[in-house]
Protein backbone atom coordinates (compact mmCIF):
# COMPACT_ATOMS: atom_id res chain seq x y z
CA UNK A 1 0.00 0.00 0.00
CA UNK A 2 1.47 3.69 -0.89
CA UNK A 3 1.01 6.37 1.37
CA UNK A 4 0.00 9.89 -0.66
CA UNK A 5 1.68 13.22 0.42
CA UNK A 6 -1.31 14.02 2.91
CA UNK A 7 -1.00 10.52 4.97
CA UNK A 8 2.35 11.33 4.78
CA UNK A 9 2.69 14.53 6.74
CA UNK A 10 -0.25 12.98 9.18
CA UNK A 11 1.94 10.58 10.36
CA UNK A 12 5.17 12.86 10.80
CA UNK A 13 2.46 14.73 13.42
CA UNK A 14 2.81 13.83 16.76
CA UNK A 15 -0.49 11.68 17.72
CA UNK A 16 -1.12 14.06 20.60
CA UNK A 17 -1.45 16.96 18.12
CA UNK A 18 -3.60 15.08 15.78
CA UNK A 19 -6.35 14.30 18.88
CA UNK A 20 -5.90 17.80 19.92
CA UNK A 21 -6.68 19.50 16.81
CA UNK A 22 -9.70 16.54 16.53
CA UNK A 23 -11.09 17.36 20.00
CA UNK A 24 -11.07 21.53 18.86
CA UNK A 25 -13.46 21.02 16.02
CA UNK A 26 -13.61 20.39 12.29
CA UNK A 27 -12.14 21.69 8.81
CA UNK A 28 -12.51 21.30 5.11
CA UNK A 29 -10.05 20.82 2.13
CA UNK A 30 -9.70 24.18 -0.39
CA UNK A 31 -9.32 21.50 -3.45
CA UNK A 32 -12.87 19.98 -3.06
CA UNK A 33 -14.52 23.54 -3.11
CA UNK A 34 -16.30 22.35 -6.12
CA UNK A 35 -18.86 20.33 -4.36
CA UNK A 36 -22.44 21.49 -4.90
CA UNK A 37 -24.33 23.30 -2.57
CA UNK A 38 -21.20 23.86 -0.32
CA UNK A 39 -21.00 20.33 0.73
CA UNK A 40 -17.58 19.26 0.41
CA UNK A 41 -17.36 15.82 1.92
CA UNK A 42 -19.71 13.16 3.02
CA UNK A 43 -19.13 10.66 5.68
CA UNK A 44 -21.97 7.98 5.76
CA UNK A 45 -25.17 9.85 5.86
CA UNK A 46 -23.61 13.34 6.90
CA UNK A 47 -22.24 15.82 5.16
CA UNK A 48 -19.50 18.50 5.82
CA UNK A 49 -19.97 21.95 4.99
CA UNK A 50 -17.32 24.97 3.45
CA UNK A 51 -19.11 26.85 6.92
CA UNK A 52 -17.61 24.02 9.03
CA UNK A 53 -14.02 23.88 7.32
CA UNK A 54 -14.05 27.90 7.54
CA UNK A 55 -14.94 27.86 11.43
CA UNK A 56 -11.91 24.43 11.69
CA UNK A 57 -9.68 26.44 9.69
CA UNK A 58 -10.01 29.23 12.42
CA UNK A 59 -9.77 26.72 15.00
CA UNK A 60 -6.91 24.08 14.25
CA UNK A 61 -4.93 25.72 11.30
CA UNK A 62 -2.31 27.42 13.82
CA UNK A 63 -1.70 23.23 15.15
CA UNK A 64 -0.79 22.26 11.30
CA UNK A 65 1.29 25.22 11.07
CA UNK A 66 4.24 22.81 10.32
CA UNK A 67 2.64 21.37 7.67
CA UNK A 68 3.33 22.77 3.91
CA UNK A 69 0.38 25.17 3.30
CA UNK A 70 -0.45 23.57 -0.07
CA UNK A 71 -1.18 20.36 2.10
CA UNK A 72 -2.94 21.78 5.11
CA UNK A 73 -6.31 22.06 4.39
CA UNK A 74 -6.38 18.85 2.49
CA UNK A 75 -4.85 17.38 5.76
CA UNK A 76 -7.58 19.16 8.16
CA UNK A 77 -10.33 17.51 6.43
CA UNK A 78 -8.27 14.12 6.14
CA UNK A 79 -8.79 14.61 10.10
CA UNK A 80 -11.73 15.97 10.55
CA UNK A 81 -13.42 12.81 8.63
CA UNK A 82 -11.97 10.81 10.95
CA UNK A 83 -12.90 12.54 13.40
CA UNK A 84 -16.92 12.53 12.15
CA UNK A 85 -16.51 8.89 11.23
CA UNK A 86 -14.98 7.99 14.75
CA UNK A 87 -18.59 10.21 15.91
CA UNK A 88 -20.53 8.28 14.45
CA UNK A 89 -19.49 5.08 15.88
CA UNK A 90 -19.78 6.65 19.46
CA UNK A 91 -23.43 7.69 18.82
CA UNK A 92 -24.04 4.42 17.39
CA UNK A 93 -22.81 2.97 20.78
CA UNK A 94 -25.11 5.69 22.45
CA UNK A 95 -22.24 7.54 23.88
CA UNK A 96 -23.64 10.72 23.41
CA UNK A 97 -26.55 9.66 26.11
CA UNK A 98 -23.25 9.54 28.93
CA UNK A 99 -23.28 11.68 32.03
CA UNK A 100 -19.65 12.50 30.99
CA UNK A 101 -20.71 13.89 27.13
CA UNK A 102 -22.94 15.46 28.88
CA UNK A 103 -21.16 17.45 31.18
CA UNK A 104 -18.42 18.22 28.88
CA UNK A 105 -20.82 19.37 26.04
CA UNK A 106 -22.31 21.60 28.55
CA UNK A 107 -18.56 23.13 29.82
CA UNK A 108 -17.96 22.98 25.68
CA UNK A 109 -20.69 25.13 25.00
CA UNK A 110 -20.42 27.58 27.92
CA UNK A 111 -16.82 28.20 26.69
CA UNK A 112 -18.15 28.84 23.06
CA UNK A 113 -20.51 31.40 24.38
CA UNK A 114 -18.02 32.85 26.64
CA UNK A 115 -15.83 33.64 23.04
CA UNK A 116 -18.38 34.48 21.20
CA UNK A 117 -19.33 37.04 23.60
CA UNK A 118 -15.71 38.04 23.94
CA UNK A 119 -15.48 38.95 20.44
CA UNK A 120 -18.65 40.26 19.87
CA UNK A 121 -19.19 42.33 23.10
CA UNK A 122 -15.23 43.26 23.95
CA UNK A 123 -12.57 43.03 20.84
CA UNK A 124 -14.84 43.72 18.10
CA UNK A 125 -15.88 47.06 19.92
CA UNK A 126 -12.82 48.53 20.28
CA UNK A 127 -11.46 51.21 17.69
CA UNK A 128 -8.96 52.50 15.98
CA UNK A 129 -10.10 55.75 17.88
CA UNK A 130 -9.91 54.64 21.13
CA UNK A 131 -6.84 53.08 21.15
CA UNK A 132 -5.49 56.58 20.08
CA UNK A 133 -7.09 58.52 22.59
CA UNK A 134 -5.01 56.04 24.94
CA UNK A 135 -1.96 56.49 22.57
CA UNK A 136 -2.10 60.25 23.26
CA UNK A 137 -2.76 59.98 26.76
CA UNK A 138 0.28 57.57 27.27
CA UNK A 139 2.68 60.21 25.89
CA UNK A 140 1.35 62.60 27.60
CA UNK A 141 2.22 61.42 30.75
CA UNK A 142 5.53 59.74 29.24
CA UNK A 143 8.66 61.92 31.17
CA UNK A 144 11.16 63.80 29.22
CA UNK A 145 14.06 61.93 28.37
CA UNK A 146 17.37 62.48 26.96
CA UNK A 147 20.25 60.84 24.74
CA UNK A 148 22.93 61.12 23.70
CA UNK A 149 25.89 60.43 20.72
CA UNK A 150 28.93 59.82 22.44
CA UNK A 151 32.42 58.47 20.71
CA UNK A 152 35.07 56.62 23.13
CA UNK A 153 38.94 55.36 22.97
CA UNK A 154 39.55 52.86 25.82
CA UNK A 155 43.02 52.07 26.39
CA UNK A 156 44.52 49.50 29.37
CA UNK A 157 46.19 52.30 31.20
CA UNK A 158 45.87 55.55 32.89
CA UNK A 159 49.12 56.78 31.46
CA UNK A 160 47.57 55.53 27.97
CA UNK A 161 44.94 58.00 28.61
CA UNK A 162 46.06 61.03 29.47
CA UNK A 163 48.88 60.63 26.65
CA UNK A 164 46.00 60.59 23.99
CA UNK A 165 44.02 63.27 26.13
CA UNK A 166 47.27 65.55 25.88
CA UNK A 167 46.83 64.40 21.61
CA UNK A 168 43.68 65.98 21.42
CA UNK A 169 44.69 69.17 23.44
CA UNK A 170 46.70 69.58 20.33
CA UNK A 171 43.85 69.26 18.32
CA UNK A 172 44.63 65.59 17.12
CA UNK A 173 41.61 64.33 15.43
CA UNK A 174 39.79 62.21 18.02
CA UNK A 175 38.04 59.86 15.14
CA UNK A 176 41.96 59.02 13.99
CA UNK A 177 42.90 58.35 17.48
CA UNK A 178 40.27 55.78 18.41
CA UNK A 179 40.65 53.78 15.58
CA UNK A 180 44.60 53.76 16.31
CA UNK A 181 44.82 53.14 19.11
CA UNK A 182 40.97 51.95 21.13
CA UNK A 183 41.64 48.26 22.32
CA UNK A 184 37.62 48.68 22.46
CA UNK A 185 35.63 46.84 19.71
CA UNK A 186 33.76 50.67 18.59
CA UNK A 187 37.50 51.34 17.36
CA UNK A 188 37.29 50.30 13.94
CA UNK A 189 34.10 53.09 14.13
CA UNK A 190 36.04 55.85 15.32
CA UNK A 191 35.12 54.73 19.04
CA UNK A 192 31.24 55.47 17.74
CA UNK A 193 28.84 54.45 20.59
CA UNK A 194 26.04 55.82 18.70
CA UNK A 195 22.92 57.36 20.91
CA UNK A 196 21.96 55.98 24.21
CA UNK A 197 20.05 56.49 27.45
CA UNK A 198 20.97 56.94 30.98
CA UNK A 199 20.68 53.27 32.46
CA UNK A 200 22.50 51.90 29.17
CA UNK A 201 25.71 52.22 30.11
CA UNK A 202 28.52 51.31 33.37
CA UNK A 203 27.55 53.77 36.04
CA UNK A 204 31.28 56.23 35.27
CA UNK A 205 30.78 55.84 31.78
CA UNK A 206 27.22 57.34 32.02
CA UNK A 207 28.14 60.41 34.70
CA UNK A 208 31.15 61.36 32.61
CA UNK A 209 28.92 61.58 29.80
CA UNK A 210 26.62 63.31 30.41
CA UNK A 211 28.14 65.92 32.18
CA UNK A 212 29.92 66.89 28.91
CA UNK A 213 28.54 69.71 26.75
CA UNK A 214 28.30 68.70 22.63
CA UNK A 215 31.85 68.36 21.17
CA UNK A 216 33.42 68.56 24.25
CA UNK A 217 35.65 65.33 25.50
CA UNK A 218 36.85 64.47 28.91
CA UNK A 219 39.94 66.34 30.27
CA UNK A 220 40.60 63.28 32.80
CA UNK A 221 40.93 59.59 32.30
CA UNK A 222 37.69 57.78 32.98
CA UNK A 223 38.53 54.24 34.58
CA UNK A 224 35.87 51.44 34.35
CA UNK A 225 36.13 47.77 34.76
CA UNK A 226 37.09 48.05 31.14
CA UNK A 227 39.91 49.78 31.36
CA UNK A 228 40.43 53.77 31.19
CA UNK A 229 38.29 55.66 28.76
CA UNK A 230 38.55 59.03 26.67
CA UNK A 231 34.83 60.26 25.50
CA UNK A 232 33.67 62.74 23.73
CA UNK A 233 30.41 63.92 23.46
CA UNK A 234 28.91 64.37 20.05
CA UNK A 235 25.28 65.32 20.38
CA UNK A 236 22.33 65.28 22.86
CA UNK A 237 18.42 65.18 21.66
CA UNK A 238 15.22 64.52 23.34
CA UNK A 239 13.79 60.86 23.08
CA UNK A 240 11.29 61.07 20.48
CA UNK A 241 8.04 59.11 22.09
CA UNK A 242 7.24 55.67 20.16
CA UNK A 243 4.92 55.85 17.35
CA UNK A 244 1.21 54.75 17.47
CA UNK A 245 1.93 52.06 15.10
CA UNK A 246 4.67 50.72 17.12
CA UNK A 247 2.25 50.70 20.36
CA UNK A 248 -0.80 49.89 18.72
CA UNK A 249 -1.23 46.09 19.59
CA UNK A 250 0.09 46.87 23.07
CA UNK A 251 -2.48 49.27 23.21
CA UNK A 252 -5.14 46.73 22.56
CA UNK A 253 -3.76 43.91 25.03
CA UNK A 254 -4.22 46.83 27.74
CA UNK A 255 -7.71 48.02 26.48
CA UNK A 256 -9.13 44.70 26.20
CA UNK A 257 -8.02 43.68 29.39
CA UNK A 258 -9.87 47.10 30.93
CA UNK A 259 -12.40 46.60 28.90
CA UNK A 260 -13.06 42.54 30.09
CA UNK A 261 -12.50 43.26 33.88
CA UNK A 262 -15.15 46.10 33.85
CA UNK A 263 -17.58 44.16 31.76
CA UNK A 264 -17.18 41.04 34.12
CA UNK A 265 -17.30 42.96 37.18
CA UNK A 266 -20.66 44.89 36.06
CA UNK A 267 -22.06 41.01 34.65
CA UNK A 268 -20.90 39.69 38.36
CA UNK A 269 -23.10 43.01 40.11
CA UNK A 270 -26.01 42.05 37.79
CA UNK A 271 -26.00 37.85 38.54
CA UNK A 272 -25.29 36.45 41.73
CA UNK A 273 -22.26 34.51 42.22
CA UNK A 274 -21.35 32.21 45.13
CA UNK A 275 -18.88 29.75 46.19
CA UNK A 276 -20.47 26.77 47.64
CA UNK A 277 -17.22 24.20 48.36
CA UNK A 278 -15.61 24.80 51.64
CA UNK A 279 -12.12 24.46 50.62
CA UNK A 280 -12.26 27.36 48.09
CA UNK A 281 -14.15 29.58 50.17
CA UNK A 282 -10.89 29.06 52.34
CA UNK A 283 -8.57 29.67 49.44
CA UNK A 284 -10.34 32.99 47.99
CA UNK A 285 -9.91 33.99 51.69
CA UNK A 286 -6.05 33.19 51.84
CA UNK A 287 -5.59 35.15 48.69
CA UNK A 288 -7.33 38.25 49.35
CA UNK A 289 -5.16 38.41 52.69
CA UNK A 290 -2.16 37.94 50.41
CA UNK A 291 -3.64 41.11 48.36
CA UNK A 292 -4.00 42.70 51.60
CA UNK A 293 -0.07 42.41 52.44
CA UNK A 294 1.05 43.51 49.13
CA UNK A 295 -0.59 46.59 48.71
CA UNK A 296 0.28 47.13 52.42
CA UNK A 297 3.72 47.12 51.08
CA UNK A 298 3.33 49.14 47.81
CA UNK A 299 2.05 51.93 50.41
Amino acid sequence: MTLNKQQRAMRKLPLALVFSAAIITSSISTSLYAADEGVIAKVGNEVITKQEFEIAKENMGRQFQQVPAEQRDALILNTYVDIRALAQKAKAADLDKSDEFKTKLEFSKNQLLYQIYFENEIFTKITDEDLMADYKKQIAELPEKEEVHARHILVKTEDEAKAIIKELDGDADFVELAKAKSTGPSGKAGGDLGYFQQGQMVPEFEVATFALKKGEYTKEPVQTQYGFHIIKLEDRRQVEAPKFEAMKEQLRQEKMRDVYTKTLETIKDDIKVEIVAEEFKEKKAEEVKADDKETKKAK
